[in-house]
């Protein structure tokens, strides 16, 4: 059994959306962040990060999205979920880098600025930058990576569950999606799977 420690509302959303897409024998354990469980003694046993997600496998623990999308992935070969070459393999890499990398970073500068910076002011700046910066990163996606009706193309890959969070960043930043019409698609197209709808109920999404 494996075993997601999540919280509402976090990037958390992509590994437990692909655990239920090829039907994984899981558990959830919530992590409520808003309480401050991250930083308590048993969750930081868990991930001395302070971070969802953190997936319990029988091999040890996995941090990170990119990560734990790839294990999920090759240890459910059946659902299909990786490309079929290393090529496409490496494409599917470097855009869930990307999620992880860059856009999710820009995004965390609107409520997670003192990571990085220890005035008002300067916290203030980052926030001010995120919509301009999340907007950036959807005209990349929608210019170089999403090649529709899925990310990669035809097959729905571990790059659809992560590109599920885009939109709630978008939301949450005030940026509208009707304006990149392939994240538009996709985020429409991820409504209709009942995996994700499943996972999103949850997530009170």
């Amino acid at each position: 059994m494996l075993t997601l420690y999540y919280a509402k509302g976090s990037s958390a959303l992509a590994s437990h959306i692909l655990l239920e897409e090829v039907g994984a024998d899981y558990a959830v354990h919530e992590v409520p962040i808003q309480h401050g469980a991250h930083k308590e003694p048993a969750f930081l046993a868990v991930n001395p990060k302070a971070r969802v997600p953190a997936l319990q496998t029988p091999e040890g623990v996995l941090t990170e999205n990119p990560a734990i999308l790839n294990y999920v992935a090759a240890t459910h070969p059946q659902a299909g979920m990786l490309p079929d070459t290393p090529f496409q393999r490496a494409q599917a890499d470097a855009l869930n880098a990307y999620l992880c990398a860059t856009m999710h970073v820009a995004f965390a500068h609107k409520l997670r600025g003192a990571r990085w910076a220890d005035t008002e002011e300067a916290r203030a700046d980052m926030a001010n930058k995120v919509a301009e910066n999340l907007a950036d990163c959807c005209a990349l996606l929608e210019e170089h990576y999403i090649k529709g009706p899925w990310a990669l193309g035809d097959q729905f890959t571990v790059c659809d569950a992560y590109l599920a969070l885009v939109p709630l960043w978008l939301g949450k930043a005030g940026v509208d999606i009707s304006a990149y019409p392939k994240l538009q698609a996709h985020s429409d197209a991820m409504k209709q799977r009942p995996a994700a709808l499943t996972v999103m109920a949850i997530h009170g999404i």
